[in-house]
This record gives C-alpha cells, structure tokens and sequence, in this order.
C-alpha cells in the first residue's frame, strides 16, 4: 500500500512537471504533503520550479578568483572546514573536501553577484544542502533566488530583521497554548534557542539529512516566515517537558537549545501548516510597529510570484480546514484562543497528517497576509 502511494505521488509529480504550463500549484501540494518530494532526482526538478529558477539558463560555474581580495573569504571558510558533520557519513575524504571547494565558491559567488547581502555564520549550512541534492551548477541559482527573497532579512547588514522573524514565536505559541507562552515569559528565556534553527533552516541541528530536506520541500513550498511557525510547534509540542523544568533562563534555555532528533516531522509539518492559516503573519503583526516594511522578506513576498494561477494552495487548505473543523464541531475542537480556560488547546494540536499535507497559503491571495513591520515588537 506504502508503495503504491509513492508510486501514485511519483506520477501526479510528473503530470505537473510535464503539464503546459507547468502546474506549481499541485508541485506545491505534493512538496509540503506527506513525505514531500521523495527522491533528490525529483527534488532537481520540482525545486527550481518552486523557486521560479531558469535550469535552462544557469549561469556558469564560479571561478577560484572569486576569493582573491573578499572580504567574506576567512569567514567562510572557516565555516565551510567546520561543516564535516554536514556531509553523509563515509563520504571519502576528497569527495568531501572537493565539495566544500565547491561550497566556499558558491557562496562567494552570490556574495559578489548580489552586494546587498551579507555573509552571517550558518548560511553555510544551507548552501550545502542544496549543493548535496542538485550540484553546485544549480545550487548557485537555486541559493541566489532564495537569498534575495525567502533569506533576504538574515542577510541584512544588522540582524534587526532577524530579531524582529525570531519575535513571532512567542505571540504564535501565546495564541495556541498560554500556559507554555507565560511559563517561558516567567523564565525570561528568549527567543534565542531558535535562533540557529531559523537561520539554517534546522540543517544546523538535525543530523538525519533525510528530515532536513524533507523539511526544505515544505519551506521552499511555503511563506518566508514557515520556519518560525515550525519552531513554534516544536516547542509546543514539547509542553510537558517545558512546564516541568524549572522555571528559570538557563534550564529552559537548556531544554529548549537541545532539539530531539525523533520529532513527529510529518505531524509538526501539519501543525504548522494548520497554525499559519489559523493565525497568519498579518494577525500577529498587530502586535508589531509598522516601519521599514518594505525591508523584510515577508512584505516584500509579493514581488516574488512562486504560485500558479490556476489553483491556489492557501484555497485548497482552508476549504479542507473548514471540512476538518465540521466534523469536530460535536467535540467542540473549535480554533478559538483559549484565554478563558488556559488547560483548552487548540483543535489544530490534534489535526491530522492529512490535513495539514493540504497545501499551504504561499501564494497570491496569501500574500495579501504579508504584514507591514516594523523591527522592534518587543523591547
């Protein structure tokens, strides 16, 4: 049955990739739906069309003289020789070590090409993925099309943008479970434990390369700000083990900055997906400022048209939330913020694999959501 399902997604894929014109929508759904994309030969494919990246027009591969006179050089190499544990294990040392060659020019490369951007520690950890699922030809476009826009605010000269991405996780968690919201306010903890989780997309803190790339299917399928929510329902999902630590920064930092290696991905990537329909970026953005709006990636989401206009995922998923929501009317699983009752949860905690593999609000009505910012929500 397992196979015959694959066998079944292999060819809607496929059907998309060979229909005229392309059909995103439905390569969308498949890359944020149960197991995603499945192979790295598929995700050659769908990846470039998710992106709305020319394969018939890649530019040339970058040369050695990238690296004279470049002010980013030491750092990234420095990083680059520090990412061993990023590449498979029982990789022979000069395969390995020829592809971090590869790694350091890439990421030079679009350094050189795109001057606004700017080199932080852990951007190295996503170049390498793409460089170990399509190569460095196709990595080099696939990252510079993504750094311009779904990384767009981690590469700002100051990490303002990056602070101000990592404040929607609380207002998330605050909206679905307020106990775990006030227990972290309580222990003062932050938002830094996420920090290397949204910056790298989790490829710093996953060591399964399967899970990240699953995960990198349903990003590069979903807004910009997917990875905060994704964050969001780790840590919600770790409640119990939140409220029974002690209610201090340093044992929740603790707790939290260690990140299981047996997460549920296909539940959470439900969650997730549930959560950003229930409570998209405009909503909670209420609780920012609005200034320099035209800054952040999320606001500026609109210049970047990844969807299909025959379908439009964010449709597709709340018309199968609202199903979902019907037929849990008589258990009363209603989305509603429980402030009320503190110990209610949100019906979308319980939401299925199914469901929430519905394609997600990517596209253009879901850009509408895309919030005005201002950098500063919370003092």
């Amino acid at each position: 049955d397992f196979d015959a399902k694959k066998k079944r997604k292999v060819a809607e894929i496929y059907q998309a990739l060979n229909s005229d014109p392309i059909d995103v929508a439905t390569l969308r759904r498949m890359a944020i739906s149960e197991g995603g994309l499945l192979t790295d030969e598929i995700r050659c494919k769908v990846w470039p069309k998710l992106l709305s990246v020319n394969t018939d027009d890649l530019p040339p591969l970058p040369g050695k003289e990238l690296r004279e006179d470049n002010k980013d050089y030491q750092q990234v190499l420095l990083d680059v020789r520090r990412s061993l544990r990023r590449f498979p294990p029982g990789m022979p040392d000069d395969q390995r070590e020829g592809l971090q060659e590869e790694l350091i020019d890439i990421i030079l490369h679009v350094l050189k090409r795109n001057p606004q951007l700017h080199y932080y520690q852990g951007y190295h950890d996503i170049v390498v993925t793409f460089l170990l699922v399509v190569g460095d030809r196709l990595a080099t476009a696939l990252v510079e099309k993504l750094s311009t826009h779904h990384l767009r605010d981690f590469m700002d000269p100051t990490m303002d943008n990056t602070k101000h991405i990592l404040n929607y996780l609380m207002p998330i968690i605050d909206q679905v479970n307020p106990e775990v919201h006030d227990f972290m306010q309580s222990a003062e903890v932050g938002t830094i434990f996420a920090l290397s989780w949204l910056i790298t997309w989790f490829g710093h803190v996953l060591s399964d390369f399967r899970h990240v790339v699953r995960l990198y299917d349903f990003f590069l399928a979903c807004h910009p700000l997917m990875p905060i929510y994704f964050a969001a329902v780790i840590v919600l999902y770790r409640e119990q083990e939140v409220l029974d630590c002690e209610c201090d920064m340093a044992s929740v930092h603790h707790l939290l900055s260690q990140i299981p290696q047996d997460l549920p991905y296909e539940t959470l990537i439900s969650r997730a997906g549930d959560l950003f329909v229930q409570f998209p970026p405009s909503e909670l953005a209420r609780e920012a400022a609005q200034q320099q709006a035209e800054r952040t990636a999320a606001s500026t989401f609109k210049d970047f048209e990844l969807a299909s206009v025959q379908q439009r995922p964010d449709t597709v998923l709340r018309q199968r939330f609202r199903e979902r929501l019907r037929g849990e009317e008589r258990t009363k699983s209603i989305l509603t913020k429980p402030r009320t009752n503190r110990f209610v949860k949100l019906a979308v905690m319980g939401l299925t694999v199914a469901l929430g593999a519905a394609a997600l609000a990517v596209v253009k009505s879901a850009l509408e959501w895309a919030p005005k910012f201002e950098l500063q929500i919370f003092p």
